[in-house]
């Protein structure tokens, strides 16, 4: 759908790929579909348009077919396409939150006996996911701390293995809250040595859709909290998955039954959004980088986990240099002291929004260990490095001098 955008840039993807004008009566902008289902032209050919969704066969196989709103509409292709893009993926698949895509990924590839294999730490809710709900269902998992470490991860897969067939390895980097790094190509490198090769999985919304590709060094299927820079405002919600078009179809036959698909009007907002989500990223990374060279050097702040900030010579760096187009601006930071001072430090803030989420074009301040992870288990989250004196900041777009004279008078209350 839309023009090729092989080799383009993403800048150039975000505003071309996924609707053409031609496709909406030469509408410079993608018109909004607000219909919950569709008419046919005769009865053999609903039945035909039946058979290429649910089989992938017949005369409609390959067209554009359209049955009901929860199996597809044409906002949502347009989002799927341009994904896509982004990823460098053959297909993908939008659904209604991030956590509704990876729900979406548990359901379509594990089963009772399985185990995962998971870095940590990872977002609240995946951990939520993987660690708890799934072990309801008999499926296993192990957790692997250092996502660089070859020898970590190995042991990782070993311990998952010995619980039951290893059927996942799901990582996210850079990591939620800290930006941990995952050296994505020693993961694809140590699933291809497996008999049974599981599927590798990569979080990326810290960085995704612009500044990392995972795909570009082999990760299977990777996930993408939409809600976050994609979206960007901090106005709606989506999550989605890109891959190759046969892990696409299983995805989307589970979104099909769930019913967990992206509605049009947020399909519709989501592609507006996506048309400058580079723009976005690039003033908040360099609003990011002078508001953390400005946390490190003050007195109060013990320890910033700013991807900028990476040392030279480690693995991380290498993983960094070779996997990421930038720093971001979400990372975080440590402060003199525990919950109390850090309450403390974020009541006095006048500009900074204190509220869970990252991406959008305000800046977002919040205190991960009772918010964000205090679902995760107190000594599996201070072992991933989230303490009671962790502050977890999403660097937005306003003025920077504002932000740092902001965390300045906020400082002085610890």
């Amino acid at each position: 759908m839309g023009k090729p955008t092989e080799g383009l840039h993403p800048d150039t993807i975000a505003i071309r790929s996924g609707y053409d004008a031609a496709m909406g009566g030469m509408s410079a902008k993608p018109p909004l579909y607000l219909t919950s289902t569709f008419g046919y032209g005769s009865a053999q050919q609903a039945k035909d348009i039946h058979q290429a969704f649910f089989d992938g066969t017949g005369p409609e196989a390959g067209g554009e077919g359209l049955i009901y709103a929860r199996l597809g509409h044409p906002n949502l292709t347009m989002v799927e396409t341009r994904l896509a893009a982004f990823d460098g993926a053959e297909a993908a698949c939008v659904f209604n939150s991030g956590m509704a895509a990876s729900t979406a990924i548990a359901l379509a590839f594990l089963k009772p006996g399985d185990s995962v294999v998971y870095t940590r730490p990872i977002y609240g809710g995946t951990d939520g996911l993987l660690g708890k709900l799934l072990a309801r269902f008999g499926v296993a998992s192990a957790v692997c701390l250092n996502g660089c470490s070859e020898a970590a991860m190995a042991a990782a897969i070993s311990e998952a293995s010995g619980k039951g067939r290893l059927r996942a390895i799901w990582v996210e980097t850079p990591a939620n809250p800290t930006a941990a790094l995952v050296d994505l190509a020693m993961v694809v490198r140590l699933a291809a040595t497996l008999p049974d090769r599981p599927l590798t999985v990569c979080d990326n919304t810290l960085l995704g859709p612009v500044m990392q590709r995972p795909h570009d060094f082999g990760i299977d299927l990777v996930m993408t909290s939409l809600t976050k820079y994609a979206g960007g405002h901090s106005d709606l919600l989506a999550g989605g998955v890109s891959g190759s078009a046969a892990l696409m179809r299983e995805l989307v036959a589970v979104r099909t039954t769930l019913g967990s698909h992206l509605d049009p009007f947020t399909a519709w907002l989501l592609l507006r959004s996506m048309e400058t989500v580079g723009l976005r990223m690039e003033r908040a990374s360099a609003n990011a980088d002078r508001l953390a060279r400005w946390l490190r050097d003050h007195p109060k702040v013990t320890g910033i986990t700013y991807l900028g900030f990476v040392a030279e010579g480690t693995p991380e760096h290498a993983v960094f240099q070779r996997q990421c187009k930038g720093a971001g601006s979400t990372f975080s930071f440590r402060i003199t002291g525990g919950e109390a001072e850090a309450f403390r430090l974020l009541d006095a803030l006048r500009l900074v929004t204190l509220a869970v989420s990252i991406g959008g074009t305000e800046t977002l301040i919040t205190h991960p260990a009772s918010t964000t992870h205090y679902s995760v288990d107190r000594a599996a989250r201070e072992a991933a490095g989230v303490t009671d004196s962790t502050i977890r900041l999403s660097v937005g777009i306003e003025h920077v001098d504002d932000l740092i004279a902001d965390f300045a008078q906020a400082l002085e209350t610890i």
